[in-house]
């Protein structure tokens, strides 16, 4: 197996290197990410300037490539032909830091996990749920290599890739392995407005970590006690919900159109 690794904190972290190191019992490991830090970039594209790749050492040693694009383009890179061999699966991470519930929308951990499943590829992000880096990367990084290995023999279903949180701590720590889905972030940001030199306004978005709600079988629950969380995420965003009452919208929606034409 032909595995494909990136990440969002760039080709140089810590979390990168323990992934990679733990996929290679899997099988062959690319490494392609960004060449700086694009936390909290989401599905970012680049469409209007030129992308760059360059060999790399990660601190082990090992081999990488690295670019000056997004996790996206990292992973659309490798596809389109920078990676000449076939790959097999993709795995983003592993995150400084969690993706829990709506994080998934800003994380660019998670967009390059959305980026290999949009190309038809089997793919995983991989956080951990903590931002002290002496917390348990390698803990993380056997745990990715163990759902990978699950992944690939279970099969994941077409428009489908995982989301993986794990929390700090040895292996002895962590209490298990769940299949979760995503739980509710509470976030608690804050504007703050500073002035320059020249006495004009700026912002900074801040505030405290967020929370969340933590019930049970969410990705939140799970972390907070201690559990691996396991979230299959599909592609089609579609609301179903709103779907089924879908003829009192198409009235009332064909009816909003008559008027406007009548005005």
């Amino acid at each position: 197996m032909h595995i494909l690794v990136t990440n969002d904190d760039g080709v140089l972290s810590p979390g990168i290197m323990a992934l990679a190191a733990a996929l290679r019992r899997l099988g062959s490991v690319t490494v392609l990410a960004p060449d700086h830090n694009w936390s909290a970039a989401g599905h970012n594209k680049t469409m209007h300037k030129p992308l760059r790749v360059e060999s790399r050492r990660l601190a082990d040693g090992s081999p990488a490539l690295s670019s000056n694009g997004t996790p996206s383009d990292c992973v659309a890179l490798a596809v389109l032909g920078v990676v000449p061999e076939k790959i097999d699966l993709v795995v983003s991470g592993i995150n400084a830091g969690p993706n829990l519930g709506q994080d998934i929308t800003y994380s660019g951990t998670v967009a390059g996990a959305m980026e290999a499943t949009i190309n038809g590829l089997p793919a995983m992000a991989v956080s951990l749920a903590c931002f002290d880096s002496d917390a348990g990367y390698d803990t993380a990084a056997e745990m990715a290599a163990s759902v990978a290995e699950v992944a690939m023999a279970v099969g994941l279903p077409e428009g489908t890739f995982l989301n993986v949180n794990v929390p700090p701590g040895s292996p002895a720590e962590v209490r298990g392995v769940c299949l979760t889905r995503l739980g509710r972030r509470v976030y608690r940001d804050v504007l703050l407005e500073r002035k320059d030199p020249r006495g004009r306004p700026y912002y900074w978005i801040g505030g405290d970590p967020p929370g969340g709600e933590p019930e049970p079988d969410t990705d939140i629950w799970a972390v907070e006690n201690g559990l691996v969380s396991v979230t299959p995420i599909h592609m089609d965003m579609t609301a179903y919900r709103v779907l089924e009452n879908a003829q009192a919208w198409q009235d009332r929606l064909t009816g909003a159109l008559r008027r406007e034409r009548q005005a």
